[in-house]
């Protein structure tokens, strides 16, 4: 019974950091509460993975998991963004753009719940990434004009209810004799992210927006072969019918 819990134990830390983060943001510590979403980001990474470690797959658990990542990865990053850049803005306008993000969200964890993806593939851009880019992207409110910034929450919310294609390496498993390192590795980047939050938030934004940019890159290069192939179809056929007509 207790076996069957450790994989739900990991969710529900997962759902604590994200409503820290919340906390942590009203308290004006957005360094602080970016890391807590990149460490609850490695708490939703392992989970599914240690519960087909143990074999303690289930219906609550995916459920609990999808809620946790609503908080987590939809809410708490849509807050750290409005309290640090679209308070001063215009106000409708920063009411909907963050309230954009957690919904688009929610919709992206339905149509997974309900639509198996494709072998390897997520469809769409996954909350917890989307999530971690703009709780982190948050963290260069001085550096990169509001106007960026909304534009870029707007762009994650739609690469994540849109049918662009990601790698889906949750398929990477924990071997069961292995599961006894991954409380280290948790405890080790809280400690991590407790000393060094800003420069670390900073590190992992990195690698991160690179991951959202895969997806956008490859969907306009198949959307550019689609179209040329378009092109060449049509020029075919109206040469074929100039030949007929001659």
């Amino acid at each position: 019974m207790i076996t069957k819990s450790i994989p739900s134990l990991f969710t529900v830390g997962n759902l604590f950091l994200g409503i820290v983060a919340i906390i942590l943001v009203f308290n004006e510590k957005p360094e602080l509460a970016a890391m807590m979403v990149i460490i609850a980001m490695l708490l939703d990474g392992v989970d599914g993975r240690i519960a087909r470690a143990l074999n303690a797959q289930s219906e609550f658990g995916k459920e609990l998991d999808s809620l946790s990542d609503v908080i987590s990865f939809g809410v708490a990053p849509a807050f750290i963004m409005y309290v640090v850049a679209f308070q001063h803005i215009n106000q409708a306008a920063a009411w909907i753009v963050t309230a954009l993000f957690p919904i688009c969200g929610a919709l992206r964890l339905a149509r997974f719940n309900v639509i198996s993806s494709m072998p390897g593939y997520f469809i769409g851009l996954p909350i917890p990434a989307a999530g971690g880019v703009l709780s982190t992207l948050a963290l260069f409110y001085k550096d990169i004009p509001v106007a960026i910034l909304m534009v870029s929450t707007l762009l994650l919310s739609f690469l994540m209810v849109s049918t662009v294609k990601y790698p889906n390496f949750k398929k990477i498993g924990i071997p069961k004799s292995a599961i006894w390192v991954v409380p280290i590795i948790v405890v080790v980047a809280v400690i991590l992210g407790y000393l060094f939050p800003k420069h670390l938030s900073k590190i992992i934004f990195v690698p991160l927006l690179l991951y959202a940019l895969y997806g956008l890159k490859k969907n306009v290069r198949a959307l550019f072969r689609r179209t040329a192939r378009k092109s060449r179809r049509r020029a075919a056929e109206d040469a074929a019918q100039s030949e007929h007509s001659a």
